[in-house]
């Protein structure tokens, strides 16, 4: 689909790369700025949804006559909600806290239409890493692969060495559930 009004509120390329899979291809790209701190005793679920919802109304507001998909990807380990990795050290912190344990990945998606519509879907998935040794974290982080991720890693890379299972959707773990916005579009009329 390449609707000529379809934006993604997202700067994502992996989002992006997502989209272009099962042919969905925005005419525009608009990130949405806005503080993504959680609030006090916020759970990593209720941060994806609120989030993915705040982005697409922001953009939805200024383009009211376009579908506007919007998403945020929230790694948590029980009710602890783990950085988006901006540095060597939050990579290494992440990756030492989920070592040999099971985390969670939660998106938010959300689609704004014309004439206020608005829909939205949490997806979780559930990702198990093996033990990790201090070489190979810090192997991972010399690649800097884990800047700039949710939970420091991206599965997608060489981070799949280390995940021994997953529960859930592989492409939400990536960074956008594509079964879910797939039903989003479906509820405006779009078929993929």
């Amino acid at each position: 689909m390449n609707h000529p009004s379809f934006i993604l509120a997202s700067a994502s390329p992996r989002r992006l790369a997502l989209l272009a899979d099962i042919g969905l291809v925005p005419s525009q790209v608009l990130p949405a700025d806005l503080d993504e701190t959680p609030l006090p005793c916020e759970r990593p679920s209720t941060l994806a949804l609120r989030l993915a919802l705040a982005k697409g109304k922001a953009i939805a507001c200024t383009e009211p006559e376009a579908l506007v998909l919007s998403a945020d990807t929230v790694v948590g380990v029980g009710r602890r909600i783990l950085p988006k990795a901006e540095t060597p050290e939050e990579v290494a912190a992440c990756l030492k806290l989920m070592s040999g344990r099971r985390h969670r990945v939660y998106t938010g998606v959300a689609l704004y239409g014309p004439g206020g519509f608005v829909a939205h879907k949490l997806c979780e998935s559930t990702v198990t890493f093996k033990r990790l040794t201090p070489e190979e974290i810090a192997a991972y982080v010399l690649s800097g692969e884990g800047l700039g991720k949710a939970g420091g890693y991206a599965i997608q890379g060489r981070a799949a060495t280390a995940i021994r299972a997953i529960s859930g959707s592989y492409s939400n773990i990536v960074g956008l559930p594509l079964y879910e916005v797939a039903q989003l579009f479906a509820r405006v009329g779009v078929k993929l």
